[in-house]
């Protein structure tokens, strides 16, 4: 619970109740208040439990600290991407962009996510509510580590008995027979993103275990022909790179209480030039399909990683339309 006083120089002051919080909310040396300072071209002042703002965006400065402090009082950590998540989101609902009330929460044992735009947020809820979701766009946008995060949540609960992550071993540039040692070994390397989302949520052991008895399998693309995968969270990444056969036949591998996602970036499409992209294609085939199966679109807002990764899908993306005249 905060409070706001007003006064006649444009500038308000905004109390919390729980001092505890207070220093997380400032952050060590008040970084977050710095950066909030940074990005929204105001003042704020700290003392006690009382933060004074001044300066161009008031407004939003109060709505960023009101939504920071609420993060900590339900248990989130908050840091420079928390802020940054807050004033990106915070200015998208001033400007009248919200259509989510409450932000959806995955939970793990080891971790609790939300969702850092809205459109992540709107992801959540079609993975929570879809059989068949897609999750396409740029890197950094999180259409991958979500839907694993969210197979995790799931696996926990006893909602599903197995966790299979796959991609297409299609080379962007390199040659995978060049590579050394086995098939494993060879594939491994492309399969290393979907290791990394899992070890940010499962501890290692745990995940070592889950990978020896099979409860969690990591394969590329050709090992799904014919399977039917019931009782499972079914991913695949980088899909752009399969072929209109190979998206049938993965497609078609979904059984009984699975759930399937389908993630990919249209724009980064590594497969010989004459050989269409089966993610373009099922996307106009699904898009028929209303129910249970759900198409997100992400573009350069929804980029969570360093501001730096927003600038340069921007740029490439002004690059690109600019070729394309």
């Amino acid at each position: 619970m905060t409070r706001a006083h007003g006064s006649n120089d444009n500038s308000i002051i905004v109390s919390f109740n729980k001092e505890e919080l207070i220093p997380d909310l400032f952050g060590l040396f008040d970084k977050n208040l710095h950066r909030i300072e940074f990005l929204l071209n105001v003042n704020l002042h700290g003392r006690g439990k009382n933060i004074s703002i001044s300066g161009k965006d008031v407004a939003l400065a109060k709505d960023v600290l009101n939504d920071l402090y609420n993060q900590l009082n339900k248990g989130f950590d908050i840091g420079y991407e928390e802020v940054d998540a807050s004033v990106r989101m915070n200015s998208e609902k001033n400007n009248g962009l919200n259509k989510q009330e409450e932000a959806p929460i995955i939970r793990t044992r080891k971790k609790t996510i939300r969702g850092r735009t809205h459109r992540q947020n709107e992801y959540i809820h079609a993975l929570n509510s879809s059989e068949l979701t897609f999750g396409v766009g740029p890197a950094g946008t999180g259409k991958t580590f979500l839907p694993v995060v969210h197979a995790v949540e799931l696996l926990e609960k006893e909602e599903v008995s197995k966790i299979i992550l796959s991609r297409p071993a299609v080379e962007a540039g390199e040659k995978l027979g060049f590579l050394p040692g086995d098939l494993k070994e060879k594939v491994d390397p492309y399969l290393r993103p979907l290791y990394d989302a899992l070890e940010d949520v499962l501890a290692y052991k745990k995940l070592e275990k889950y990978m020896e008895i099979g409860v969690i399998e990591i394969a590329p693309l050709a090992f799904m022909r014919g399977r039917t995968l019931s009782n499972a969270y079914i991913i695949l990444d980088e899909a752009q790179n399969t072929s209109k056969m190979q998206m049938k036949m993965f497609l078609t591998r979904l059984g009984f209480n699975s759930r399937m996602v389908i993630t990919g970036d249209i724009t980064q499409i590594d497969l010989p030039d004459n050989t269409s992209s089966g993610l373009s294609e099922a996307l106009k085939v699904t898009n028929v399909i209303k129910d249970k199966v759900s198409h997100i679109y992400f573009d350069a807002k929804d980029v969570v990683r360093h501001p730096l990764v927003q600038k340069i899908v921007n740029a490439y993306e002004r690059s690109k339309n600019t070729f394309d005249r």
